[in-house]
């Protein structure tokens, strides 16, 4: 699904007003991204029953692709730059305010999403970056972004991932030191 980590390449935002979340109902090509840290799932068999999620942070935020008999859902917080396919797109949002929506799919399988882009003061962003520092120590995925130069703060992505027998839940948070701007993402794949 996603290219393999590099920890050699230069790791910088995109502009915040280039932000698209989309969901696909299949897989994306791994050229497509590069995942700075990834992390697999498996809850039973993805073929019978159960699920299996691939979760990745990305340069523009993160990717995940998650299956489930044969029914797979690819969500992606990334830029409206990168050339993404339209075909079997199943939602496409700017990432402005705040939003929410869901899709029913074959078999009863429901996914829902809450997101937002949060503008916020210069204190509040730095504590909030501090914050999600300490919470990458203890669980979850963090990944620390190279200064844009602007200031001599890196963004910050952080990933947790609650997984259950019959859902999964992920939170993402994602840092724009020059915008001093969040955004934050909560997303639900649910078995019948």
């Amino acid at each position: 699904m996603l290219a393999e980590e590099d920890g050699h390449v230069l790791s910088t935002r995109p502009k915040i007003a280039e932000l698209v979340f989309q969901l696909y109902g299949r897989t994306l090509h791994p050229e497509l991204f590069h995942a700075y840290k990834r992390r697999t799932i498996v809850r039973g068999d993805a073929e019978h029953g159960g699920y299996e999620a691939t979760v990745a942070i990305t340069s523009a935020g993160h990717a995940i692709e998650w299956r489930h008999d044969g029914l797979i859902l690819t969500e992606v917080a990334t830029s409206a730059q990168d050339l993404l396919p339209e075909r079997r797109r199943l939602m496409s949002h700017s990432l402005r305010g705040q939003q929410n929506d869901q899709v029913e799919c074959r078999g009863g399988v429901t996914y829902k999403v809450d997101f937002s882009l949060d503008s916020v003061d210069a204190k509040t962003f730095y504590t909030f970056q501090d914050e999600i520092k300490l919470a990458g120590a203890k669980e979850g995925m963090l990944h620390q972004f190279d200064s844009s130069g602007r200031f001599g703060l890196g963004a910050l992505s952080y990933v947790n991932v609650q997984s259950r027998d019959r859902s999964m839940l992920v939170q993402a948070l994602h840092t724009f030191p020059d915008d001093y701007a969040i955004v934050k993402t909560q997303s639900v794949f649910k078995l019948p």
